[in-house]
């Protein structure tokens, strides 16, 4: 999607399942050399690609934040490696949701932690991300928008 939907050039991605990495690779055979896929942790881009401070255009979050125990430090991470101006574009489940009967037997989830769509949108400001746009959906289960990176200060 993010190849074909946003025009993007190159796409790192990761997922901690390496079955899932495994799964993307064989679906993105077709792009060589405009992926790269690696088993890794959101909160650790470096170790997964050797991400640099301010080196990103974008960065997507496809529902994937409200998995990681440590949430706060994935959305900090995110925005390290943003360039200023980067966009970071978010899709997220709310604690909201995730108390629902359905989910809990469904889907598992960290326990501790969660947030509401309140509380990620107010992360993002302290990792000087500046929500652009964002709007809930389904009584407040999920929360979509976008962020862009500030610049950094010149004093």
């Amino acid at each position: 999607m993010i190849l074909d939907r946003f025009g993007a050039a190159k796409v790192d991605a990761l997922d901690l399942d390496a079955a899932m990495v495994a799964k993307a690779r064989r679906h993105l055979a077709d792009r060589p050399g405009r992926v790269r896929l690696e088993v890794g942790d959101a909160t650790d881009l470096k170790a997964a690609f050797g991400a640099e401070d301010g080196t990103y255009d974008a960065a997507f979050d496809f529902a994937i934040i409200h998995h990681i125990p440590d949430w706060r430090s994935a959305v900090a991470e995110i925005a390290r490696i943003l360039k200023p101006g980067g966009v970071f574009v978010f899709d997220e489940v709310s604690a909201h949701a995730l108390a629902r009967p359905t989910y809990r037997r469904l889907f598992d989830h960290p326990e501790h932690d969660r947030f509401t769509a309140r509380e990620f949108l107010a992360e993002l400001p302290r990792h000087d991300l500046a929500v652009t746009g964002a709007f809930t959906r389904i009584s407040g289960d999920y929360r979509l928008g976008t962020a862009r990176k500030r610049a950094a200060n010149r004093g």
